[in-house]
């Protein structure tokens, strides 16, 4: 839905702003696909090892949710036929296997139910009641929009959005499939093989897509492995769907409900809800915004980066929690011994564990067990000399690393002719 919408969207600015020129979906289309194949060049698909565990898991129950949800508007409405059939496919699907594992349960319980309505004449909602399918293979179709800077300009902000939500969807679903299968897959020729499939795509009027998570469950779980099970997947759906589509348009809704079922169970985690109580806090908080996100905004980017920004900030507070100082007043020196990264969040802590005005000649600020991550950090070292030295008394900076070394030498504004500096 998001998807569609923003490509919508870039057509119905046009018309509201009363712009001369149409941005057709076709060209939005090309223009992401564009994008999607440049961050593949790029490598971004390296970022995917930013994304911590309790999002992906959040990301995968949440996405059950959403697809068992899917399924209930199909009940509104039907009769007990439809909660017989849904029961009966249930029942070949988890039951078959237990039997036999030649032909994948899913397709014996479709072929099954749709045999048995059509035979008995069941009176159930079935695929050709949901709409028309295609009948012909569609046509190549050449954007006829001008290339201006008013089109792009119109064009881009969609295109980004479109790119970027596609990809996160793709990449999030290639993780998924990496723990099922205890497989490493490469992100970056994910990335770019989509915006080349969806290039030639939009030759043919299709609107730019993703991974599906339902369709991968569904392959991963009936023993496809390798790239040669998603290209004959395209291949027989088309098939079907030109040449037996008087067949595809009876089966019943209630096997196809049926099978999703299937993929929401499969797909969430249900040890995520034994270990729970056995999780940090701030995990357990991390993956249940990540799920609420996404549920509520039924946008799984959303969701994502929720968990993504809300997992950063309870590092970076953990982090900050972890700097320690110990001081020691020997002949008349207070020796200050940091223990901890020093950055933005910690340099609070940092400042208010120095005593200013405490009467000692000389103060020592041993950096030997710490490390000076940013500006922020020097900024600190520098207001605590200029307190110290204010009453005059004086200060030695001292093991410091390399690294800290540098950015105090390049930032620092103290005046270091009256202090003393050592590193290791």
């Amino acid at each position: 839905v998001s998807r569609d919408a923003l490509i919508i969207g870039a057509v119905l600015l046009s018309t509201i702003m009363g712009n001369p020129v149409e941005v057709k979906p076709l060209f939005v289309s090309k223009a992401n696909t564009a994008i999607q194949i440049v961050l593949g060049l790029l490598k971004l698909g390296r970022l995917m090892r930013f994304v911590p565990r309790p999002v992906m898991t959040g990301f995968v129950n949440a996405l059950a949710i959403l697809i068992f949800m899917a399924q209930l508007p199909q009940f509104e409405g039907a009769g007990p036929a439809m909660y017989l059939m849904v029961a009966a496919s249930l029942a070949i699907i988890y039951g078959l296997p237990k039997i036999t594992k030649i032909i994948p349960s899913p397709l014996v319980a479709i072929a099954t139910m749709t045999a048995v309505a059509i035979i008995f004449k069941i009176d159930v909602r079935r695929v050709g009641d949901m709409g028309a399918l295609p009948t012909a293979f569609p046509k190549v179709a050449i954007p006829n929009v001008p290339l201006t800077a008013e089109t792009f300009s119109i064009l881009l902000p969609y295109s980004i959005s479109l790119a970027l939500v596609g990809l996160v969807e793709s990449l999030l679903t290639a993780n998924l499939v990496d723990d099922m299968t205890d497989t490493h897959s490469d992100k970056n020729r994910e990335m770019r093989g989509q915006g080349i499939a969806n290039i030639v795509a939009a030759f043919f009027g299709g609107m730019a897509g993703c991974a599906m998570i339902g369709q991968t469950v569904i392959n991963v779980k009936s023993g496809g492995r390798g790239r040669l099970s998603t290209f004959a997947a395209g291949v027989l759906l088309l098939f079907f769907i030109l040449v037996l589509g008087q067949w595809v348009r009876q089966i019943p809704m209630a096997a196809l409900v049926a099978v999703m079922f299937m993929v929401s169970f499969g797909t969430f985690e249900w040890a995520s809800l034994r270990n729970v109580r056995n999780l940090p806090l701030g995990e357990s908080v991390v993956m249940a915004a990540t799920v609420i996100t996404v549920i509520q905004t039924h946008d799984l980017a959303k969701g994502v980066l929720v968990g993504v920004l809300l997992s950063a900030f309870l590092f970076v507070r953990k982090l900050a929690k972890l700097v320690q100082i110990q001081s020691e007043l020997v002949d008349g020196v207070r020796t200050y011994h940091v223990h901890g990264a020093l950055f933005f969040v910690s340099v609070g802590g940092f400042l208010d564990a120095l005593n200013y005005q405490e009467k000692v000649e000389r103060v020592v600020l041993d950096l030997t067990h710490s490390h000076v991550w940013d500006h922020s950090a020097v900024a600190a070292i520098d207001k605590a000399v200029a307190r110290f030295q204010k009453r005059g008394v004086e200060v030695d900076l001292q093991g410091m690393n390399e690294a800290s070394a540098g950015i105090i030498g390049r930032l620092a504004t103290f005046d270091k002719g009256g202090i003393a500096e050592s590193s290791h």
